[in-house]
């Protein structure tokens, strides 16, 4: 089982498929260190040798933010929005969609469970 960026990624999988279970990693870089390394896309995880899975290694150290690097920046914008208490910032801050959606309905998932309020009725 190859180990790159501290996730074991699934061996018998395509090489770009399989780089995209890293987080910070989609289909488009997956295909960019592919190309960069000379890596066929074509292959698979299993059928590589130690030295491509360090290449592959290597080219993300150096280039890529990913993984707990990419988690704690994200996590450090979205603190700083709400520092500065932009509208961003409050709606992160109340657990409402940030970017525009409507609340009106739905947003379920950024409000949670539906609250009863007591003798509403249509």
């Amino acid at each position: 089982m190859a180990r790159i960026a501290g996730v074991n990624i699934p061996t018998g999988k395509r090489v770009p498929i399989a780089l995209t279970y890293i987080h910070g990693i989609g289909p488009a870089h997956a295909r960019q260190i592919c190309e960069a390394t000379g890596i066929e896309s074509a292959r698979r995880v299993n059928e590589l040798s130690d030295a491509e899975v360090l290449k592959i290694r290597e080219f993300i150290d150096q280039n890529l933010t990913v993984e707990g690097d990419l988690r704690r920046e994200v996590q450090m914008n979205v603190k700083r929005m709400m520092d500065l208490g932009s509208y961003r910032g409050l709606r992160h801050r109340r657990g409402l969609p940030v970017r525009g959606q409507r609340t009106h309905t739905n947003a379920r998932t950024r409000k949670g469970p539906a609250k009863p309020i007591a003798g509403k009725k249509k």
